[in-house]
């Protein structure tokens, strides 16, 4: 089963790093700078099968994206992992109301992002 991905993270760097995980994973990887850049590509794009993305991002950071996914009817049902250096319990309930559906902290594990992935979007 071939996953499609959308990536955000205004981090080249981390982008690069996620897009060789889940292309080695046999996973389609789409990516996108920003939240802006991320909503614009989601809706050029066919549904992908699971989100990822950054919370501390320019023009649009990750809350502020994943609010803007939910609130696209055909993105309800999307699971959105939250990926950042970040670990507060008030973030990750912020995330949490604002429709993320799990939590990883960088420097992440290429093997538990892949599955994390199967098991949100499988």
């Amino acid at each position: 089963m071939s996953l499609s991905i959308l990536a955000v993270d205004d981090s080249k760097t981390m982008r690069d790093m996620i897009a060789r995980t889940l292309n080695a994973a046999g996973m389609t990887t789409t990516l996108a700078e920003d939240g802006v850049h991320g909503v614009e590509t989601l809706e050029a794009m066919d549904p992908p099968d699971a989100i990822i993305s950054d919370i501390n991002m320019p023009r649009l950071d990750g809350f502020g994206f994943i609010e803007a996914v939910r609130a696209r009817e055909a993105f309800k049902g999307t699971p959105i992992l939250v990926l950042t250096t970040e670990s507060g319990a008030d973030l990750k309930a912020r995330a949490r109301s604002a429709g993320a559906s799990g939590w990883i902290v960088k420097q992440f594990d290429p093997d538990k992002l892949v599955r994390a992935l199967k098991m949100v979007a499988g």
